[in-house]
């Protein structure tokens, strides 16, 4: 009856939605999905390219065995989650948890699922952890269970003010593991740009026992 009385809206162009689904065909199709990538760090690969790893990957170590990103960080999907992270569009935070499941319905599944947390005072200033309300459902969606055993201790800059380098230094001693470690993690967070992020929180969870750390993030900065 809902749907009969409010037919589903794109959330990208307001056009009529496909059935259930607040996005139309038109923008469904032209989503920035995340074709082919460095198997490490999700970095865009020419299609063309088999080694599926990077050249920076091939040379360094990284604590993170696998990341996954179901889109490129690019319009309209770049505009969704700005609505998600910063104005509170759980609309749109509702839709690309629908569209991260379904590009990761392949994904080996991990023993448990880890929300990359925020910091308490980050978190009283924004008022919701993103990457905790995309691993929620993706958890339930996917029969994965969630664990929050890592936890973020100290407050640090945004990253977002920050290049490269200033980066890492800027997570140094930011997280910490609470509890028994399970084997197998995955990480889930919003964004990936430099990886500085999910390689800190891979590395003290490496520190803590977890003898492997994937990582979902629903776009990947190209």
């Amino acid at each position: 009856m809902s749907a009969w009385l409010f037919p589903p809206r794109c959330l990208v162009c307001a056009e009529a939605g496909l059935p259930g689904w607040d996005l139309c065909a038109a923008c469904k199709v032209g989503l920035p999905y995340s074709l082919a990538s460095c198997c490490r760090c999700a970095l865009p690969l020419a299609l063309a390219d088999d080694a599926r790893i990077c050249g920076a990957c091939r040379q360094g170590n990284s604590p993170l065995n696998e990341v996954r990103a179901a889109f490129i960080y690019a319009a309209p999907v770049d505009g969704l989650l700005r609505r998600f992270k910063f104005h509170q569009d759980l609309a749109a935070g509702r839709l690309l948890v629908r569209l991260m499941r379904a590009r990761l319905a392949q994904a080996e599944r991990p023993a448990v699922m880890v929300p990359v947390p925020l910091h308490r005072l980050r978190l009283r200033q924004r008022g919701y952890d993103q990457a905790l309300e995309l691993a929620r459902p993706l958890s339930q969606a996917l029969g994965v269970p969630l664990w929050q055993g890592l936890q973020r201790v100290r407050a640090t800059a945004p990253q977002s003010e920050l290049d490269a380098v200033a980066r890492r230094r800027n997570l140094q001693a930011a997280f910490a593991v609470a509890g028994p470690v399970p084997g197998h993690v995955v990480l889930v967070d919003d964004v990936m740009t430099t990886g500085a992020t999910l390689q800190a929180a891979a590395s003290a969870l490496r520190r803590a026992g977890v003898g492997r750390v994937d990582a979902w993030v629903c776009a990947r900065v190209p």
